[in-house]
């Protein structure tokens, strides 16, 4: 295999690094939204300065922390 097709499938170390802590860290969930809708949630994230991650995680403890 070429070097750099190995390096490209492989990732750096800290890539790799980064993938195991988040792989035993955090849990993934995957949400579906009408096409089109993506795009107005990106730059409503984008506009308040946030990925959609952190937008969508945000409102979802906001609307947790409501109910206690």
């Amino acid at each position: 295999m070429h070097r750099d097709m190995k390096n490209e499938n492989m990732g750096t170390a800290a890539t790799r690094a980064k993938r195991r802590y988040d792989e035993k860290t955090y849990s993934r969930i995957i949400i579906r939204v009408k096409k089109g809708e993506e795009e107005k949630i990106k730059q409503r994230a984008e506009k308040i300065g946030k990925s959609v991650n952190a937008y969508i995680t945000d409102l979802i403890y906001e609307d947790m922390e409501k109910e206690g």
